[in-house]
């Protein structure tokens, strides 16, 4: 009987992913292996490297205990090949095996070189997302402008979630109106579900720190689950103790409360503890019950089914050079502050702060902080790319570069989004309580100590007047800044050019 190596991959730790269907138990072998280019094609996250390793291993045991011939490769075996085709190759060699069965990567890099090994590689199609490569395509196809809402609207009819025949439930798609409360201070609020590590992930964090403690990140303490059993544990909790305010508050940014009512279940979907449907199911069931508002359970089933599977379509669909656009023509370098510099910033500062301790940021600190300030100064998309897919235990590329590359950074020209995700100072005071720590003063619009964001709102849409002036939903703006004394627009843009000069300079912002 001829063996066949079974490919499984870290974000694919999954029963019935498409390599283990199309498998026979029997007499092929599953190659697992964690390899240096994985971990340092960008400097991750030491959290999320330990996530998806101790994952790994506790998921290579739960196959052989179900009766499959698992080659598992640790990252301190003195023969590991150090990448994903060369440990295909090692265990072909190994095992006397020409063909790999292996459900297909969601990064264009590890598809590339899958299909450049000289071995005969069937690539399956990842079947664990709502939508089809070839579904998407097809719902694109001719259209003028590929906008989420209408995509969303598709699977929320091919799925039925939240739908009453027809229509949906409530007569309304989308309750966003609704969710962008500011919140309070609340020491009751309930917690994401922490795990406490197992003698597994014990030994994966003693790797982890000997091999990327110089990582950005703070390793410990770490509290991801590892298990599908803990993962589902997470859901449990989340649909109980926190998705009713969910909704209320997703927009919301507090100092001192990390998490808010945020599920953090996203690593766990994103490496295939989770599937999304059982999600969004148990999200339903909650406001079938009458446990959650119907803001709460359809603005969570949106971010699953609406935008996590739309932002994978239009990776897909763009192609390999997707992540590497850049139609503003943005080419400052990533400021320090990102890798936890010195700034003033108290929005940023606590952003990046909470990203380093813990692998996680929520929508709008990603968006309207970290991207929005990235955007307004005029950063390379590139670089703030890499960053985000390092930094954040969810970050994968099919789901962060259209998130990054398309709706924060607009360096797609508007595939993702209408217009670009940029605002003064005054959201960001509306829905955190940042600015009332901070260095600088949101309400000062020029001036010593005046909010950096202010200054550099306006100087974004002067020196991107031509592409953006005749966008409707952004003529007001010009609109307003026509009618600013010439003495004031003049102090704007030279305040603004000296922060940016600063900046650029290494200087503390």
């Amino acid at each position: 009987m001829v063996t066949r190596l079974v490919l499984v991959l870290g974000d694919q730790l999954t029963p019935d992913v498409a390599a283990l269907r199309e498998a026979d138990k029997s007499a092929d072998v599953v190659v697992m292996a964690e390899v240096a280019d994985e971990g340092s094609y960008v400097p991750h996250h030491p959290k999320k490297i330990a996530l998806i390793l101790s994952a790994m291993r506790h998921f290579a045991d739960e196959l052989r205990d179900d009766g499959w011939t698992v080659a598992y490769t640790k990252l301190d075996d003195d023969d590991n090949a150090g990448s994903i085709t060369g440990e295909l190759l090692r265990r072909a060699e190994e095992h006397d095996a020409s063909e790999v069965i292996a459900t297909r990567p969601g990064e264009w890099r590890l598809i590339e070189a899958l299909e450049d090994m000289p071995l005969t590689v069937h690539l399956h199609e990842d079947d664990r997302f709502v939508c089809s490569h070839k579904e998407f395509e097809d719902w694109a196809e001719g259209r003028k402008e590929l906008r989420m809402e209408y995509f969303y609207r598709q699977m929320r009819r091919k799925t039925g979630l939240m739908m009453e025949g027809d229509k949906p439930a409530g007569d309304k798609w989308n309750f966003d109106h609704d969710n962008r409360k500011p919140a309070d201070a609340d020491m009751l609020r309930s917690k994401p579900m922490q795990f406490t590590p197992d003698d597994i992930t014990e030994d994966v964090l003693d790797l982890v720190e000997k091999r990327f403690g110089n990582h950005f990140g703070e390793l410990r303490p770490f509290w991801f689950a590892v298990t599908r059993g803990q993962a589902r544990r997470a859901l449990d909790h989340f649909a109980r103790e926190l998705l009713e305010c969910f909704g209320d508050y997703q927009d919301a940014m507090l100092r001192d409360d990390k998490f808010l009512h945020h599920s953090i279940l996203s690593p766990y979907l994103n490496i295939g503890l989770l599937s999304p449907l059982e999600i969004c199911e148990r999200v339903e069931k909650e406001w079938q019950d009458g446990n959650a508002p119907i803001n709460a359970a359809e603005g969570y089933i949106r971010q699953v089914i609406g935008w996590r599977e739309y932002m994978r379509g239009i990776y897909f669909l763009e192609g390999p050079d997707y992540p590497r656009r850049n139609q503003l023509k943005h080419q400052r370098a990533l400021p320090d502050l990102y890798w936890g510099g010195d700034t003033g910033m108290e929005c940023l500062k606590r952003a990046v702060e909470q990203t380093r301790d813990e692998a996680y940021a929520h929508h709008i600190q990603r968006l309207m902080v970290t991207g929005n300030f990235a955007l307004l100064a005029g950063i390379n998309p590139t670089e703030l790319h890499e960053w985000y897919l390092s930094v954040y235990a969810d970050a994968f590329e099919w789901v962060e570069a259209p998130n990054t590359v398309g709706m924060s950074q607009f360096a797609d020209g508007g595939i993702v989004g209408s217009k670009p995700y940029v605002s003064s100072g005054n959201y960001i005071d509306k829905m955190s309580d940042y600015c009332g720590s901070c260095a600088y003063s949101v309400k000062k619009k020029t001036g010593q100590g005046a909010c950096p964001f202010n200054l550099l709102y306006w100087h974004f849409l002067t020196r991107h007047r031509d592409r953006f002036e005749k966008n409707p939903r952004m003529a007001q703006m010009y609109r307003t800044w026509d009618r600013m004394d010439q003495d004031k627009r003049e102090t704007v843009i030279a305040e603004a050019e000296d922060f940016l000069d600063r900046l650029g300079n290494g200087e503390k912002v």
